[in-house]
């Protein structure tokens, strides 16, 4: 019997990536952030629609990066996209 290497049906998009440099860039020189900070910063980044609305599911609230991480990627991962997109860390 061959046997084939599961294979994913799903394409990256090409801003896969992208909500990683924007935590970056918001940590680049604080330890917290606000819910509006990521806001701003996702806007500059242009990011498209799907990303933008995961960055406004956040509730508001100040972030350290591992409450902001898990945040997003909890979102990411309920609407599928963690593969289309990538997480954050």
């Amino acid at each position: 019997m061959t046997r084939f290497a599961p294979t994913s049906n799903i394409d990256r998009s090409p801003d896969y990536g992208q909500l990683q440099r924007v935590v970056d860039k918001l940590y680049e020189h604080d330890k917290f952030v606000r819910r509006l900070d990521v806001i701003m910063v996702a806007e500059t980044y242009d990011l498209p629609l799907d990303l933008l609305e995961i960055v406004s599911l956040l509730p508001p609230g100040r972030y350290n990066r591992q409450r902001l991480c898990d945040q997003l990627n909890s979102s990411l991962t309920g609407h599928a996209w963690g593969q289309v997109y990538g997480t954050v860390q």
